[in-house]
């Protein structure tokens, strides 16, 4: 098989923290030499040195890096610092293991002390798996394990489109009717009410999910049921609709603006017909409503950028097309002034005495990726995590704290 070649020391210890005696999975371990300065072109990647003790799971391993000590300085100490909420954002190409980094992460930050939430907005949700514990349902599931509380959710959207649904029909059919009426346009919402739009929530329109997802956010930044948080930490869905929720404030902004300006050219000229005949002014409330949405989405777009409160964390694997597919997030994410500091780069075959042909030729593949990072202008300034590929699972918190403990040095 191809992972004979690699000789792995982490399946016993893992093994108990997981309760598998299986060592089909892949798993992932991670290290996180810090590199503030651009990567050399003549510099090697090193890799950590895991060596078992007698007792278990007291000071698992003992991590020693190949790098100089001066190289190896913590960063999660700037992570952790600070009692101020921040945001944490793990996104990348599908497949690299951004959920078992977030997760780590999670982790981490709670047995820090800091009370934490894990969001998954990823529709084809993992965390669950991740941690061993069932987060389904669309609301906040307490995470048994970790020091400090942590607070997982995977956002569903199927429950968020039945409530959609629920409170169109108790609006009378439709969703826009309040404001239809507030225009003064009660008969057009009438005519709109029989074409049954609550029913176009039974195919969603692309960007339905990212729509929630930024009601969850509103949710967060508002709900007293969310103040306790200080760190909270997006298991985000692939690249493409990262992208789109991160732009969708921007979008929603615009939008709004556009309906309020029509209103108030509507309202105008209604209420200029209406005093004639000495009927009253049409209600506010639909424009108050709007009015507080956009500044929320306004709110929301300062959080994205915020570079003291919000980062955004790329997870790759060391493939050609990977690697290339991040280079295009981290230039979109500066389009969207979106802070970006720390590069994952995931599943790196460890070192080994020797190689099979498969593992030789794979080793290969992943220098020619690494050497993509070191010359891609979009990639190589970002601070590296490099992330050994081993032939176990990471499920469970004792597994994630584990992990946490060697990817967020």
């Amino acid at each position: 098989m191809a992972t004979s070649c690699a000789t792995s020391t982490f399946s016993p210890l893992l093994n108990k923290l997981t309760g598998r005696t299986s060592m089909a999975m892949v798993g992932l371990l991670s290290y996180a030499p810090k590199t503030l300065t651009p990567i050399s072109p003549t510099r090697t990647f090193n890799f950590i040195s895991l060596s078992t003790p007698t007792k278990p799971l007291k000071k698992s391993f003992q991590v020693r890096a190949v790098v100089a000590p001066t190289e190896a300085v913590s960063e999660f100490d700037e992570m952790v610092s600070g009692t101020k909420r921040k945001y944490y954002m793990l996104g990348g190409k599908g497949g690299v293991g951004k959920t078992s980094c977030a997760a780590s992460l999670a982790v981490k930050f709670a047995n820090s002390g800091h009370p934490t939430l894990v969001v998954s907005t990823d529709p084809a949700h993992s965390l669950s798996d991740s941690f061993a514990q069932d987060l389904t349902g669309g609301a906040l599931v307490p995470v048994e394990g970790p020091d400090s509380p942590l607070f997982a959710l995977e956002i569903n959207p199927e429950k968020a489109r039945e409530e959609f649904r629920t409170a169109a029909q108790n609006n009378g059919g439709t969703g826009v009717k309040d404001l239809m009426d507030g225009m003064g346009l009660g008969m057009i919402a009438e005519q709109l009410g029989e074409l049954k739009l609550g029913e176009l929530l039974d195919t969603p329109p692309p960007g339905l999910d990212e729509a929630i997802a930024i009601s969850k956010v509103i949710q967060f930044l508002d709900s007293p049921e969310y103040s306790m948080f200080t760190r909270i930490v997006f298991d985000t869905a692939p690249t493409g609709h990262t992208l789109r929720l991160l732009s969708l404030p921007d979008f929603l902004d615009r939008s709004i603006g556009k309906l309020l300006k029509l209103k108030q050219k509507i309202s105008s000229a209604t209420s200029a017909i209406k005093s004639v005949f000495g009927q009253e002014q049409p209600k506010q409330d639909s424009t108050d409503k709007l009015e507080r949405l956009r500044e929320r989405m306004i709110k929301v777009r300062e959080l994205f950028r915020d570079t003291d409160s919000t980062e955004f964390v790329i997870v790759t694997i060391p493939t050609v097309m990977a690697v290339s597919e991040s280079s295009r997030l981290h230039a979109s994410l500066m389009k969207e002034d979106v802070p970006v500091k720390r590069l994952i780069v995931n599943q790196i075959l460890p070192p080994s005495a020797s190689d099979c042909k498969f593992c030789a030729i794979k080793r290969k593949d992943q220098m020619r990726a690494l050497d993509m990072i070191r010359s891609d202008p979009e990639l190589t300034n970002l601070t590296l995590i490099q992330a050994p590929l081993v032939d176990v699972e990471i499920r469970g918190v004792p597994a994630l704290k584990f992990l946490g403990d060697i990817v967020w040095k």
